[in-house]
């Protein structure tokens, strides 16, 4: 499947006139094989043993053409840094408060929230997004230890 999901994406990148150098390649297959919302930081350090003469910026620049691209979405939560979330299907987030931990989720009835938001306030709805905040089982797994 992951195979797949980057065939696509190169594709789609080509046929938008993007280069594929081997960087922008490691990047795309990284995100779409992480499971854990990545920052770029994280990106550059998964791969710069591969690649050493790669900086950040080199991730930072892949990351918005990806976005523009509609590949990939940025997630920003308060202060810390943005994420990075290869989009294959809509679907929401749970985000740990303890330690940042993010993890999908699907709920399709929240797709007619957009209809009715439209129908009550007669604005066209461009997208959502939703966000729960809890505690991870691991965090919560270590705080009873602690007690």
């Amino acid at each position: 499947m992951t195979e797949m999901h980057l065939r696509d994406a190169l594709d789609n990148l080509k046929s938008t006139g993007v280069r594929i150098t081997p960087q922008r390649h490691a990047i795309l297959e990284f995100l779409i094989q992480s499971m854990i919302h990545p920052t770029a930081d994280d990106i550059y350090r998964a791969l710069e043993g591969k690649f050493p003469n790669m900086s950040v910026a080199t991730v930072y620049n892949n990351l918005r053409v990806f976005r523009e691209a509609g590949l990939v979405k940025e997630l920003t939560y308060g202060d810390s840094s943005s994420r990075f979330d290869f989009v294959t299907n809509d679907h929401y987030h749970i985000i740990c408060d303890n330690c940042g931990k993010i993890v999908d989720f699907h709920y399709p009835g929240l797709d007619e929230v957009e209809q009715l938001a439209s129908h009550v306030t007669g604005f066209k709805v461009n997208s959502h997004r939703m966000e729960i905040y809890g505690t991870c089982p691991n965090c919560e797994t270590s705080a009873i230890k602690v007690q």
